[in-house]
C-alpha cells in the first residue's frame, strides 16, 4: 500500500477512534424514527437513542447521501442486561433492491457477550454475515465503528483494527454495491424474537429504557447533493478521490495481520463455512479471495 493512501485510511479512521474528528449530530442528521427517544446534547456532540417498548425505539439518518468513502462514529453500547435489543450503525440506499452495509450490536443477558453482526446488501441480494464476539466490554466505554466503501472493496474496522473484508467481484457474477447512494443510520430497537441466543432469552421490559450513547459522527464521503434521483456524480469514482486510490484496493500487511487475528479469535458465525444453509454449498465468493 502505498504511504499517502495508506495515510489517508489511518487517518479516516484513527481520528475518529481518537475522539478528534467532530462532525455533529444536531447540523448533519435528522431523527426520522421516534425523535421523542433520542437527545443531544455538548453541541450535538453527543447523541442518545433510547428503546422504550416493543415498538418505539429511535432511528437517525446523514443528511447527507453519498456512495463510496468512510464513516464512523463512536459508540458505548446498552449497559446491564440487553437481551433482545439490537443497536446499529449502518449504511442503506432508499427503495427496491436496496444496497446496505451493516454493524448490528446483538444484545445479551447480564455477564453475556454482546454480537457484533456484519453484512452486505447488493441490489437487495442480503445473507452474507459474519458475527464476531468483542475482545472488549462494549458497554463500559465508546469504541470507534467504521465502514471504508470503494469500488474496490468494503472494510469493517473497530478502533481501527479491520475485522472483515468483502471485495468486488461484480464481474463474477458476485452483487456488490456500486451504484445506489446511501445514507448512514443509528438506530436502537426490539428484536426479541430473534436477537438473542436465537430468540430463547426475551427483553426484560422492566429494565427498559435501553440506552444506546453516541459521540462524533465522521463523514469522509463523496457527497450526492444535488443530484436526486441522477445519482452521484461520475466523479465519484475518480482516481483523484483519496478512497479510490488504486492502493486503497487491499489492506497493508499489518492491517491482514490484525484481521487474521480478529476472525481467528473471535468470529463465531461466517456464511462462507455454512454449507447447511445452502444445502451443501456456499455462495461463489466464498471461493473467492477477500484480503
Amino acid at each position: 500500500m502505498g504511504s499517502a493512501a495508506k495515510a489517508a485510511l489511518v487517518a479516516a479512521v484513527a481520528l475518529v477512534a481518537a475522539g478528534l474528528v467532530g462532525a455533529n449530530f444536531r447540523d448533519d442528521c435528522d431523527i426520522t424514527w421516534e425523535p421523542q427517544n433520542a437527545k443531544m446534547d455538548e453541541g450535538g456532540n453527543h447523541l442518545t437513542l433510547s428503546l422504550v417498548s416493543n415498538s418505539s425505539g429511535c432511528m437517525l439518518r446523514t443528511k447527507k447521501q453519498f456512495i463510496f468513502g468512510s464513516v464512523s462514529t463512536r459508540i458505548k453500547l446498552v449497559k446491564g442486561n440487553s437481551a433482545g435489543t439490537v443497536t446499529t450503525y449502518y449504511t442503506s440506499s432508499i427503495g427496491d433492491n436496496h444496497d446496505e452495509i451493516d454493524f448490528e450490536f446483538l444484545g445479551n443477558e447480564t455477564g453475556q457477550p454482546y454480537t457484533v453482526h456484519t453484512n452486505v446488501f447488493a441490489d437487495g441480494i442480503g445473507q452474507k454475515e459474519m458475527q464476531f464476539r468483542p475482545w472488549f466490554d462494549p458497554t463500559a466505554d465508546y469504541h470507534n465503528y467504521t465502514i471504508f466503501w470503494n469500488e474496490c472493496m468494503i472494510v469493517w474496522f473497530i478502533d481501527s483494527i479491520p475485522i472483515r473484508v468483502f471485495r468486488n467481484y461484480s464481474a463474477k457474477g458476485v452483487p456488490f454495491p456500486t451504484r445506489r447512494q446511501m445514507y448512514a443510520f443509528s438506530s436502537i430497537w426490539a428484536a426479541e424474537d430473534w436477537a438473542t441466543q436465537g430468540g430463547r432469552v426475551k427483553t426484560d421490559w422492566t429494565k427498559a429504557p435501553f440506552v444506546a450513547e453516541y459521540r462524533d459522527i465522521s463523514l469522509r464521503i463523496c457527497d450526492c447533493a444535488d443530484y436526486g434521483a441522477a445519482g452521484c456524480p461520475a466523479s465519484c469514482a475518480s482516481p483523484s478521490n483519496w478512497y479510490a486510490a488504486p492502493d486503497l484496493c487491499k489492506l497493508s500487511d499489518a492491517q491482514l495481520r490484525q484481521m487474521r487475528a480478529v476472525q481467528l479469535g473471535y468470529t463465531i458465525y461466517d456464511y462462507c463455512t455454512d454449507a447447511k444453509r445452502y444445502n451443501g454449498t456456499v455462495a461463489p465468493e466464498c471461493s473467492m479471495p477477500q484480503y
